[in-house]
């Protein structure tokens, strides 16, 4: 059976890369459940040693109570890391959260210009840390705490963004912002320049579902989408 994830993925999306938080997250979350059980187990040790009378029975079922919700608490908090879906397809950033009633959030690769990873010494050794993903506006758009395998993830995701530029606009510099570089090179002339590449149909009909799909999202313009469609086309 596909999960919620997979249903969510459109015509020629691909999955990359799936994850979810580092098992260390419902531990930390659920400090107050961990807590609560170990009040509960004391209580029931040290009333095995009082009187038998109404005091020892009524700290009794209060130890059972406190028990019971605690373990309760604790298959809620796992249940909820269980049901996380993190995820990097070819086109997006995707997060699903939620047991019965889903949470769904995504980021789309063209518009991520940056990403902020955060590792403390116990997460680089235990692999995980918290990643915060930028626009172009430096707008937090999404942020993963406690992330699994964080640095595959955001290395990942750059990867993937690259990739979309590369195939989309024919852009060969790095995925996001880097730094200031020199002045271009002057242009050769025009009788030097080199000939368009040559692509298979198979691979115009991939780059122009492509650039259709930034069209409808409005990360490029009508005319944009029209010239780098003449272009491709030209190509056959």
């Amino acid at each position: 059976m596909p999960r919620y994830a997979d249903r969510m993925l459109a015509d020629g999306e691909r999955p990359v890369l799936r994850t979810r938080q580092h098992w260390i997250a419902p531990i930390v979350e659920g400090r107050t459940a961990w807590a609560i059980l170990l009040a509960s187990l004391v209580l029931i040790v040290l009333n095995t040693n009082l009187p038998d009378n109404l005091a020892r029975t009524v700290i009794g079922y209060f130890a059972v109570i406190l028990l019971v919700l605690a373990l309760a608490w604790l298959v809620f908090v796992f249940g909820n890391w269980y049901a996380e879906d993190y995820m990097v397809t070819n086109r997006r950033v995707l997060k699903v959260e939620g047991i019965l009633r889903k949470r769904s959030a995504d980021s789309s690769l063209e518009k991520i210009n940056d990403a902020v990873l955060e590792q403390s010494v116990l997460g680089r050794i235990m692999g995980y840390g918290d990643l915060e993903i930028l626009t172009a506006a430096e707008t937090s758009v999404d942020h993963y705490t406690y992330l699994a395998g964080a640095q595959q993830f955001k290395r990942t995701m750059l990867d993937e963004k690259h990739r979309l530029e590369q195939e989309v606009y024919d852009f060969p510099g790095p995925p996001l912002r880097a730094a200031a570089a020199p002045p271009p090179a002057p242009a050769p002339p025009a009788d030097a320049a080199p000939a368009a590449k040559a692509m298979s149909s198979d691979e115009i009909t991939r780059a122009l579902g492509n650039l259709a799909d930034l069209r409808d999202r409005g990360a490029i313009s009508a005319e944009d989408y029209e010239a780098k469609k003449s272009d491709l086309l030209g190509r056959l």
